[in-house]
């Protein structure tokens, strides 16, 4: 048996503002510092030891990942950071405060943009252009993501560097984004296309997965 935890960054200035985000940096809030050692008092708790934590190159989640790490006095543990695990990229939302655009658009487009998930939110002209990708081709910079597209993602970087590891009895932690852990216990749990609209991951909430051999799920809990 062994253990994976995913653990949604804490509140971000963005999330306080109601705003979307994506890939755009947005520091914790103090409250979101303060989820953050909430959550890691609470596995600290559960005394799992683990092998490897994977994070966006986001600051809100590498931020968080260096405070729960911390508080469970596990910081030799190795911080993978990978641009697949970035909060899914809301193109020409980004910035824009959400009820706003629910006033703007209508209640049942924005929530096909947010919930859906093949639906792609009004894209950007062109990328950014940020040096955290600098050593990747262009093409991995999106001008928006449905939650599909973000999925298509972040599944390989669960095939090739956290399910090996799970296989091998090493409890692994990813720290992340909404969206990103939508995606990911959609896959986990074998959730349908339709059924993710209701899924909600909240900020700082630790979801703990005991697995088999195999990577079915034995339990889930969540950490409060």
């Amino acid at each position: 048996m062994v253990k994976l935890v995913l653990l949604r960054h804490g509140q971000s200035t963005a999330n306080l503002a109601n705003e979307y985000t994506g890939w755009s940096d947005s520091p914790l809030t103090v409250e979101g510092e303060q989820q953050a050692i909430k959550a890691g008092k609470l596995l600290d708790e559960e005394k799992i030891i683990f092998t490897d934590l994977h994070t966006s190159v986001l600051t809100r989640a590498i931020k968080t990942a260096n405070i729960v790490l911390d508080c469970i006095n596990q910081n030799s543990v190795p911080i993978k950071k990978t641009w697949r695990l970035n909060e899914r990229h809301y193109g020409a939302l980004r910035g824009l405060n959400k009820q706003w655009t629910v006033e703007t658009y209508g209640k049942k487009e924005v929530a096909l943009w947010r919930r859906s998930f093949t639906t792609v939110p009004p894209k950007m002209d062109k990328p950014d252009e940020d040096r955290r990708y600098s050593a990747y081709p262009k093409t991995i910079l999106p001008l928006a993501e449905s939650l599909k597209d973000a999925s298509d993602r972040i599944i390989p970087y669960w095939l090739d560097s956290i399910a090996p590891n799970l296989i091998h009895q090493k409890n692994q932690i990813i720290v992340a984004h909404g969206s990103t852990l939508r995606a990911l216990i959609k896959y986990i749990e074998g959730i349908s296309d339709s059924a993710i609209d209701g899924v909600e991951v909240e900020n700082a909430v630790p979801i703990v997965y005991e697995l088999d051999n195999k990577l079915k799920i034995i339990s889930k809990r969540e950490l409060r």
